[in-house]
């Protein structure tokens, strides 16, 4: 019986074109900036040290933004980077730049199961600060309330089984209890090795065979 759903953000709620081509190049356009006027803020020199450690030297803040701005083009899933990112994308929510784009049947259904009863996470490789953002400024209004919780690479790699068992511990069910979505067959496997179920989102691809993982072409097709 499954009593809790965990899903994925890019290519699975949301278009990856929405990430690619709308907040990936606003948070490149405004790093630089952002850096400058706020490097001396705990939580932004907490990132910046972050980074420095990462590449294993000190660095100037110009190098800083470089490195960033490197991650951001080859798309790493590098946590203080994504820090950063969550802080800048605030801003443009809040000025109303863009709005966090969510599928219809993505909405709906999520809807329909928390009514349900079923309880709902997020596992992204964006921080919790993102995803809280895209959801509550999303083309379908603010869909927070329907979540129990949100997890990033704070707990792990999305492509580490650990990952997948600390989350079933955090949310105090086991693990066969727990659908996994995405788009990503690496996530689905770790997640399938930690005990959860699973379901693969083909929006944009043929169904094929994916390993034993279940699929569907939208949300209205999964049944938990």
């Amino acid at each position: 019986m499954i009593r809790a759903i965990v899903t994925d953000i890019e290519g699975t709620t949301s278009a990856l074109s929405f990430v690619k081509d709308v907040l990936f190049p606003y948070a490149a356009r405004n790093m630089d900036a952002f850096l400058r006027r706020n490097a001396q803020q705990p939580e932004v020199a907490e990132q910046i040290a972050a980074v420095c450690g990462i590449v294993g030297r000190e660095l100037t803040l110009e190098e800083v933004s470089a490195q960033l701005q490197e991650w951001i083009a080859a798309d790493r899933k590098v946590t203080p980077l994504k820090v950063l990112q969550g802080m800048i994308w605030q801003a443009g929510y809040g000025n109303g730049d863009f709005t966090g784009h969510v599928y219809a049947d993505a909405a709906g259904r999520l809807r329909a199961w928390q009514q349900e009863g079923l309880r709902l996470y997020v596992f992204s490789s964006g921080s919790v600060q993102a995803q809280k953002l895209l959801f509550a400024h999303s083309d379908h209004g603010d869909l927070t309330p329907l979540f129990s919780g949100y997890f990033d690479t704070t707990c792990g790699s999305k492509h580490d089984p650990a990952s997948y068992r600390s989350i079933a511990q955090a949310i105090a069910l086991p693990a066969e209890e727990i659908l996994f979505l995405s788009d990503m067959l690496m996530e689905l496997d770790a997640a399938h090795a930690a005990g959860m179920h699973t379901c693969m989102l083909v929006r944009d691809s043929a169904p094929g065979y994916l390993g034993g993982h279940m699929q569907a072409k939208d949300f209205d097709g999964i049944k938990p």
